[in-house]
Protein backbone atom coordinates (compact mmCIF):
# COMPACT_ATOMS: atom_id res chain seq x y z
CA UNK A 1 0.00 0.00 0.00
CA UNK A 2 1.85 3.12 -1.19
CA UNK A 3 -0.09 5.36 1.23
CA UNK A 4 0.17 3.17 4.32
CA UNK A 5 1.65 4.82 7.38
CA UNK A 6 4.90 2.87 7.09
CA UNK A 7 5.24 3.62 3.39
CA UNK A 8 4.59 7.32 3.93
CA UNK A 9 7.19 7.47 6.72
CA UNK A 10 9.69 5.73 4.44
CA UNK A 11 8.94 8.29 1.75
CA UNK A 12 9.25 11.10 4.30
CA UNK A 13 12.78 9.97 5.09
CA UNK A 14 13.68 9.75 1.39
CA UNK A 15 12.22 13.17 0.66
CA UNK A 16 13.98 14.78 3.62
CA UNK A 17 17.32 13.28 2.62
CA UNK A 18 16.95 14.44 -0.98
CA UNK A 19 15.91 17.94 0.05
CA UNK A 20 18.77 18.30 2.51
CA UNK A 21 21.22 17.27 -0.20
CA UNK A 22 19.78 19.30 -3.07
CA UNK A 23 18.04 22.42 -1.72
CA UNK A 24 20.53 25.31 -1.50
CA UNK A 25 20.52 26.59 2.08
CA UNK A 26 21.29 30.11 0.89
CA UNK A 27 17.73 30.55 -0.39
CA UNK A 28 15.92 28.98 2.58
CA UNK A 29 12.85 30.99 3.65
CA UNK A 30 13.45 33.45 0.79
CA UNK A 31 10.61 32.29 -1.42
CA UNK A 32 8.52 35.49 -1.13
CA UNK A 33 11.64 37.56 -1.72
CA UNK A 34 12.88 35.67 -4.79
CA UNK A 35 9.62 34.76 -6.50
CA UNK A 36 6.31 36.50 -6.78
CA UNK A 37 3.28 36.67 -9.01
CA UNK A 38 5.03 39.23 -11.18
CA UNK A 39 8.70 38.20 -11.19
CA UNK A 40 11.41 35.64 -10.48
CA UNK A 41 14.64 37.16 -9.17
CA UNK A 42 18.02 36.39 -10.74
CA UNK A 43 19.94 34.15 -8.34
CA UNK A 44 22.41 31.37 -9.16
CA UNK A 45 21.26 29.11 -6.31
CA UNK A 46 17.64 29.68 -7.26
CA UNK A 47 18.45 28.61 -10.82
CA UNK A 48 20.20 25.51 -9.49
CA UNK A 49 17.19 24.67 -7.32
CA UNK A 50 14.86 25.06 -10.30
CA UNK A 51 16.97 22.66 -12.36
CA UNK A 52 17.18 20.04 -9.61
CA UNK A 53 13.50 20.25 -8.67
CA UNK A 54 12.42 20.07 -12.31
CA UNK A 55 14.70 17.13 -13.09
CA UNK A 56 13.34 15.26 -10.06
CA UNK A 57 9.77 15.91 -11.18
CA UNK A 58 8.83 17.29 -7.78
CA UNK A 59 7.72 20.67 -9.09
CA UNK A 60 4.76 18.66 -10.42
CA UNK A 61 4.78 15.90 -7.80
CA UNK A 62 1.50 14.16 -8.70
CA UNK A 63 1.90 14.29 -12.49
CA UNK A 64 2.73 10.99 -14.28
CA UNK A 65 6.42 10.18 -14.24
CA UNK A 66 6.36 9.13 -17.93
CA UNK A 67 5.86 12.81 -18.81
CA UNK A 68 8.40 14.17 -16.34
CA UNK A 69 6.24 14.48 -13.25
CA UNK A 70 6.98 13.03 -9.82
CA UNK A 71 4.45 10.20 -9.98
CA UNK A 72 3.57 10.70 -6.30
CA UNK A 73 0.22 10.09 -4.65
CA UNK A 74 -1.66 13.03 -3.11
CA UNK A 75 -0.59 11.93 0.37
CA UNK A 76 3.05 11.61 -0.68
CA UNK A 77 2.84 15.07 -2.23
CA UNK A 78 1.49 16.43 1.05
CA UNK A 79 4.41 14.82 2.90
CA UNK A 80 6.80 16.42 0.41
CA UNK A 81 5.13 19.81 0.86
CA UNK A 82 5.54 19.63 4.63
CA UNK A 83 9.19 18.54 4.40
CA UNK A 84 9.91 21.39 2.00
CA UNK A 85 8.21 23.86 4.33
CA UNK A 86 10.23 22.59 7.30
CA UNK A 87 13.46 23.38 5.41
CA UNK A 88 12.23 26.74 4.15
CA UNK A 89 12.14 25.29 0.63
CA UNK A 90 9.59 26.35 -1.99
CA UNK A 91 8.50 25.57 -5.54
CA UNK A 92 9.58 28.39 -7.88
CA UNK A 93 8.52 26.56 -11.04
CA UNK A 94 4.86 27.33 -10.39
CA UNK A 95 5.80 30.91 -11.28
CA UNK A 96 8.52 30.18 -13.88
CA UNK A 97 6.09 28.10 -15.93
CA UNK A 98 3.40 30.80 -15.91
CA UNK A 99 0.03 29.09 -16.25
CA UNK A 100 1.76 25.85 -17.28
CA UNK A 101 1.82 23.98 -13.97
CA UNK A 102 -1.29 25.36 -12.34
CA UNK A 103 -3.72 25.35 -15.26
CA UNK A 104 -2.62 24.34 -18.76
CA UNK A 105 -0.62 21.24 -17.84
CA UNK A 106 -3.41 19.53 -15.86
CA UNK A 107 -5.82 20.31 -18.70
CA UNK A 108 -3.51 18.86 -21.36
CA UNK A 109 -3.07 15.75 -19.22
CA UNK A 110 -6.84 15.36 -19.14
CA UNK A 111 -7.84 16.35 -22.69
CA UNK A 112 -4.63 16.17 -24.74
CA UNK A 113 -3.61 13.58 -27.28
CA UNK A 114 -0.58 11.45 -26.53
CA UNK A 115 1.43 13.57 -28.98
CA UNK A 116 0.36 16.78 -27.20
CA UNK A 117 1.31 15.33 -23.82
CA UNK A 118 4.73 14.22 -25.06
CA UNK A 119 5.36 17.62 -26.68
CA UNK A 120 4.14 19.98 -23.96
CA UNK A 121 4.20 18.31 -20.52
CA UNK A 122 7.93 17.51 -20.03
CA UNK A 123 9.11 21.12 -20.66
CA UNK A 124 6.46 22.36 -18.20
CA UNK A 125 7.67 19.91 -15.55
CA UNK A 126 11.23 21.16 -15.98
CA UNK A 127 10.20 24.84 -15.90
CA UNK A 128 11.66 25.43 -19.35
CA UNK A 129 8.65 27.17 -20.90
CA UNK A 130 6.32 29.95 -19.82
CA UNK A 131 2.62 29.65 -20.66
CA UNK A 132 -0.02 32.35 -20.99
CA UNK A 133 -3.78 32.07 -21.37
CA UNK A 134 -6.02 33.87 -23.85
CA UNK A 135 -9.46 33.97 -22.26
CA UNK A 136 -10.75 37.50 -21.54
CA UNK A 137 -11.65 39.87 -24.35
CA UNK A 138 -12.24 43.64 -24.27
CA UNK A 139 -15.98 43.50 -24.94
CA UNK A 140 -16.82 40.23 -23.19
CA UNK A 141 -16.49 41.23 -19.53
CA UNK A 142 -17.39 38.33 -17.26
CA UNK A 143 -19.46 36.73 -20.05
CA UNK A 144 -16.59 34.62 -21.36
CA UNK A 145 -18.84 32.74 -23.80
CA UNK A 146 -19.42 35.89 -25.84
CA UNK A 147 -15.79 35.92 -27.04
CA UNK A 148 -15.18 36.93 -30.67
CA UNK A 149 -11.54 35.96 -31.37
CA UNK A 150 -11.94 33.48 -34.22
CA UNK A 151 -10.04 30.60 -35.78
CA UNK A 152 -10.62 29.48 -39.37
CA UNK A 153 -9.88 25.98 -40.64
CA UNK A 154 -7.31 26.34 -43.44
CA UNK A 155 -6.82 22.65 -44.12
CA UNK A 156 -3.51 21.90 -42.44
CA UNK A 157 -3.63 24.76 -39.93
CA UNK A 158 -5.83 27.23 -38.06
CA UNK A 159 -5.79 30.95 -38.88
CA UNK A 160 -6.45 33.08 -35.79
CA UNK A 161 -7.59 36.71 -35.67
CA UNK A 162 -8.83 38.79 -32.74
CA UNK A 163 -7.79 40.29 -29.42
CA UNK A 164 -7.42 39.08 -25.85
CA UNK A 165 -6.83 41.13 -22.72
CA UNK A 166 -5.50 40.52 -19.19
CA UNK A 167 -3.22 37.84 -20.67
CA UNK A 168 -0.76 37.40 -17.79
CA UNK A 169 2.86 37.20 -18.91
CA UNK A 170 1.99 37.04 -22.61
CA UNK A 171 4.97 39.30 -23.39
CA UNK A 172 7.40 36.65 -22.09
CA UNK A 173 5.44 33.48 -22.89
CA UNK A 174 6.56 30.81 -25.38
CA UNK A 175 3.07 29.23 -25.59
CA UNK A 176 -0.49 30.36 -25.12
CA UNK A 177 -3.72 28.42 -24.72
CA UNK A 178 -6.65 30.26 -26.29
CA UNK A 179 -10.39 29.98 -26.41
CA UNK A 180 -11.46 30.89 -29.95
CA UNK A 181 -14.68 30.89 -31.90
CA UNK A 182 -14.64 28.14 -34.54
CA UNK A 183 -18.36 28.10 -35.41
CA UNK A 184 -19.91 31.59 -35.53
CA UNK A 185 -23.37 30.18 -36.34
CA UNK A 186 -23.64 27.88 -33.31
CA UNK A 187 -25.05 28.98 -29.91
CA UNK A 188 -22.25 30.92 -28.30
CA UNK A 189 -21.08 28.19 -25.90
CA UNK A 190 -21.23 25.51 -28.64
CA UNK A 191 -19.01 27.26 -31.21
CA UNK A 192 -15.85 27.60 -29.11
CA UNK A 193 -12.63 25.56 -29.30
CA UNK A 194 -9.40 25.51 -27.30
CA UNK A 195 -6.25 26.08 -29.37
CA UNK A 196 -2.57 26.04 -28.44
CA UNK A 197 -0.39 28.61 -30.21
CA UNK A 198 3.35 29.22 -30.41
CA UNK A 199 3.91 32.82 -29.25
CA UNK A 200 7.09 33.12 -31.31
CA UNK A 201 5.48 34.15 -34.60
CA UNK A 202 4.92 37.50 -36.33
CA UNK A 203 1.12 37.20 -36.18
CA UNK A 204 1.02 37.78 -32.40
CA UNK A 205 1.63 41.18 -30.75
CA UNK A 206 1.59 41.87 -27.00
CA UNK A 207 1.28 45.18 -25.15
CA UNK A 208 1.82 45.22 -21.35
CA UNK A 209 -0.84 46.92 -19.20
CA UNK A 210 0.47 49.03 -16.32
CA UNK A 211 -1.43 48.36 -13.10
CA UNK A 212 -2.14 50.47 -10.03
CA UNK A 213 0.60 48.65 -8.07
CA UNK A 214 3.22 49.77 -10.60
CA UNK A 215 3.99 46.43 -12.29
CA UNK A 216 2.80 45.07 -15.61
CA UNK A 217 2.12 41.33 -15.39
CA UNK A 218 -0.89 41.64 -17.72
CA UNK A 219 -1.01 42.32 -21.45
CA UNK A 220 -3.27 43.03 -24.33
CA UNK A 221 -2.61 40.37 -26.97
CA UNK A 222 -3.45 40.78 -30.66
CA UNK A 223 -3.73 37.96 -33.20
CA UNK A 224 -3.34 39.11 -36.79
CA UNK A 225 -3.34 36.06 -39.09
CA UNK A 226 -1.60 34.01 -36.42
CA UNK A 227 -1.37 30.31 -37.22
CA UNK A 228 -1.16 26.99 -35.42
CA UNK A 229 -1.12 23.41 -36.75
CA UNK A 230 -4.35 21.41 -36.72
CA UNK A 231 -2.76 19.12 -34.16
CA UNK A 232 -2.80 21.90 -31.55
CA UNK A 233 -6.56 21.68 -31.04
CA UNK A 234 -7.02 20.64 -27.38
CA UNK A 235 -10.14 18.56 -26.89
CA UNK A 236 -12.97 18.26 -29.41
CA UNK A 237 -13.72 20.82 -32.12
CA UNK A 238 -16.36 23.22 -30.80
CA UNK A 239 -16.02 21.56 -27.40
CA UNK A 240 -13.76 24.25 -25.98
CA UNK A 241 -16.32 25.53 -23.50
CA UNK A 242 -16.07 22.30 -21.51
CA UNK A 243 -12.25 22.26 -21.76
CA UNK A 244 -12.08 25.94 -20.78
CA UNK A 245 -14.32 25.47 -17.74
CA UNK A 246 -12.19 22.56 -16.61
CA UNK A 247 -9.06 24.70 -16.85
CA UNK A 248 -10.75 27.39 -14.75
CA UNK A 249 -11.45 24.81 -12.06
CA UNK A 250 -7.73 24.05 -11.97
CA UNK A 251 -7.04 27.80 -11.76
CA UNK A 252 -9.38 28.23 -8.80
CA UNK A 253 -7.89 25.19 -7.10
CA UNK A 254 -4.46 26.83 -7.42
CA UNK A 255 -5.78 30.00 -5.78
CA UNK A 256 -7.19 28.41 -2.64
CA UNK A 257 -4.15 29.30 -0.51
CA UNK A 258 -4.19 32.78 1.06
CA UNK A 259 -0.99 34.59 0.11
CA UNK A 260 -0.76 36.95 3.11
CA UNK A 261 0.74 40.42 3.25
CA UNK A 262 3.52 39.63 0.78
CA UNK A 263 7.09 40.85 0.46
CA UNK A 264 9.26 41.39 3.48
CA UNK A 265 6.15 42.07 5.59
CA UNK A 266 5.21 38.41 5.13
CA UNK A 267 8.25 37.40 7.18
CA UNK A 268 6.61 38.86 10.28
CA UNK A 269 3.42 37.63 11.84
CA UNK A 270 0.61 40.16 11.88
CA UNK A 271 0.97 40.16 15.68
CA UNK A 272 4.68 41.00 15.51
CA UNK A 273 3.98 43.74 12.98
CA UNK A 274 1.31 45.24 15.26
CA UNK A 275 3.57 45.14 18.33
CA UNK A 276 6.34 46.88 16.41
CA UNK A 277 4.22 49.68 14.94
CA UNK A 278 1.35 50.07 17.44
CA UNK A 279 3.18 49.14 20.65
CA UNK A 280 2.35 46.86 23.56
CA UNK A 281 0.48 47.14 26.85
CA UNK A 282 1.80 46.24 30.30
CA UNK A 283 1.14 42.55 29.61
CA UNK A 284 3.07 42.56 26.34
CA UNK A 285 -0.02 42.40 24.16
CA UNK A 286 -0.87 44.65 21.20
CA UNK A 287 -1.72 47.95 22.86
CA UNK A 288 -4.94 48.67 20.97
CA UNK A 289 -7.62 46.21 22.26
CA UNK A 290 -9.91 46.75 19.27
CA UNK A 291 -7.09 46.02 16.85
CA UNK A 292 -6.10 43.04 18.96
CA UNK A 293 -9.61 41.62 18.62
CA UNK A 294 -9.64 42.10 14.86
CA UNK A 295 -6.22 40.47 14.48
CA UNK A 296 -7.44 37.49 16.51
CA UNK A 297 -10.56 37.20 14.32
CA UNK A 298 -8.40 37.34 11.20
CA UNK A 299 -6.05 34.63 12.47
CA UNK A 300 -9.05 32.43 13.28
CA UNK A 301 -10.36 32.91 9.74
CA UNK A 302 -6.93 32.11 8.29
CA UNK A 303 -6.63 29.00 10.46
CA UNK A 304 -10.10 27.79 9.46
CA UNK A 305 -9.28 28.36 5.79
CA UNK A 306 -6.01 26.43 6.02
CA UNK A 307 -7.56 23.55 7.97
CA UNK A 308 -10.43 23.27 5.51
CA UNK A 309 -7.99 23.24 2.61
CA UNK A 310 -5.92 20.53 4.31
CA UNK A 311 -9.08 18.50 4.90
CA UNK A 312 -10.04 18.77 1.24
CA UNK A 313 -6.57 17.57 0.20
CA UNK A 314 -6.71 14.65 2.63
CA UNK A 315 -10.21 13.67 1.52
CA UNK A 316 -9.11 13.67 -2.13
CA UNK A 317 -6.90 10.61 -1.40
CA UNK A 318 -5.56 9.98 -4.84
CA UNK A 319 -8.36 11.73 -6.70
CA UNK A 320 -6.51 14.65 -8.24
CA UNK A 321 -9.62 16.01 -9.95
CA UNK A 322 -10.92 19.38 -8.84
CA UNK A 323 -14.54 20.24 -8.20
CA UNK A 324 -16.85 23.20 -7.68
CA UNK A 325 -15.71 23.34 -4.06
CA UNK A 326 -12.62 25.11 -5.40
CA UNK A 327 -14.91 28.13 -5.86
CA UNK A 328 -15.65 28.16 -2.12
CA UNK A 329 -11.97 27.98 -1.24
CA UNK A 330 -11.03 30.57 -3.85
CA UNK A 331 -13.43 33.09 -2.28
CA UNK A 332 -12.30 32.17 1.24
CA UNK A 333 -8.64 32.62 0.25
CA UNK A 334 -9.46 36.01 -1.32
CA UNK A 335 -11.13 37.13 1.92
CA UNK A 336 -8.20 36.05 4.10
CA UNK A 337 -5.54 37.56 1.83
CA UNK A 338 -7.25 40.91 1.44
CA UNK A 339 -8.12 41.04 5.13
CA UNK A 340 -4.47 40.53 6.08
CA UNK A 341 -3.25 43.11 3.58
CA UNK A 342 -5.77 45.65 4.91
CA UNK A 343 -4.69 44.97 8.49
CA UNK A 344 -1.01 45.30 7.55
CA UNK A 345 -1.56 48.67 5.89
CA UNK A 346 -3.61 49.91 8.86
CA UNK A 347 -0.96 48.76 11.32
CA UNK A 348 1.83 50.48 9.36
CA UNK A 349 -0.03 53.80 9.72
CA UNK A 350 1.61 56.64 7.79
CA UNK A 351 4.42 54.22 6.91
CA UNK A 352 1.83 52.32 4.88
CA UNK A 353 1.18 55.26 2.59
CA UNK A 354 4.52 55.32 0.79
CA UNK A 355 5.26 54.73 -2.87
CA UNK A 356 8.98 55.50 -2.98
CA UNK A 357 11.69 57.42 -1.16
CA UNK A 358 14.07 57.21 1.80
CA UNK A 359 11.46 57.78 4.54
CA UNK A 360 10.09 54.31 3.90
CA UNK A 361 11.57 50.88 4.58
CA UNK A 362 11.57 48.33 1.74
CA UNK A 363 9.07 46.09 3.50
CA UNK A 364 6.73 49.05 3.97
CA UNK A 365 6.78 49.83 0.26
CA UNK A 366 6.30 46.16 -0.61
CA UNK A 367 3.30 45.99 1.74
CA UNK A 368 1.70 48.94 -0.08
CA UNK A 369 2.22 47.38 -3.49
CA UNK A 370 0.94 44.03 -2.29
CA UNK A 371 -2.16 45.69 -0.80
CA UNK A 372 -2.85 47.34 -4.16
CA UNK A 373 -2.13 44.28 -6.31
CA UNK A 374 -4.16 42.12 -3.91
CA UNK A 375 -7.33 43.89 -5.00
CA UNK A 376 -7.18 41.70 -8.11
CA UNK A 377 -7.33 38.44 -6.14
CA UNK A 378 -11.11 38.55 -5.98
CA UNK A 379 -11.31 39.32 -9.72
CA UNK A 380 -8.85 37.10 -11.60
CA UNK A 381 -9.69 33.46 -12.16
CA UNK A 382 -13.37 34.40 -12.10
CA UNK A 383 -14.66 37.19 -9.89
CA UNK A 384 -16.09 36.77 -6.41
CA UNK A 385 -19.57 37.07 -7.90
CA UNK A 386 -18.85 34.46 -10.59
CA UNK A 387 -17.70 32.02 -7.88
CA UNK A 388 -20.89 32.68 -5.93
CA UNK A 389 -22.93 31.86 -9.06
CA UNK A 390 -21.02 28.57 -9.44
CA UNK A 391 -21.56 27.72 -5.78
CA UNK A 392 -25.27 28.52 -6.07
CA UNK A 393 -25.76 26.41 -9.19
CA UNK A 394 -23.35 23.48 -8.79
CA UNK A 395 -23.26 23.01 -5.01
CA UNK A 396 -26.55 24.41 -3.70
CA UNK A 397 -28.54 23.30 -6.75
CA UNK A 398 -30.19 26.67 -7.27
CA UNK A 399 -31.51 27.51 -10.75
CA UNK A 400 -29.18 29.29 -13.14
CA UNK A 401 -30.03 32.97 -13.48
CA UNK A 402 -27.19 34.39 -15.60
CA UNK A 403 -25.32 33.97 -18.86
CA UNK A 404 -27.84 31.90 -20.77
CA UNK A 405 -27.02 31.28 -24.41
Amino acid sequence: MPDSTDALETFRGEARAWLEENFPKSIAHRGSELIGMEHVAEDADLDLWCQRLGAKGWATPTWPSEYGGGGLSQLEAEVLRKEMSALGAFNPLTVKAGMGITMVGPTILEYGTEEQKQRHIPPICRGEVFWALGYSEPNAGSDLASLQCKAEDKGDHWLVNGQKTWTSGANIAQWIGCLVRTDPDAPKRDGISFLILDMNQPGIETRPIELIAGASPFCETFFNDATTPKGELLGPLNGGWTVGKRLLQHERASQTGARGAGGAAAKKSIHALAKEYVGTDAEGRVADPELRTRITAHLMNAKAQNLTLSRMIAEARGNAKVSATASIMKNAASDVSQERAELAIEILGHSGLGWEGDPFEDHELEAVRHWLSGKAISIYGGSYEIQNNIIAKNILGLPESTQRG
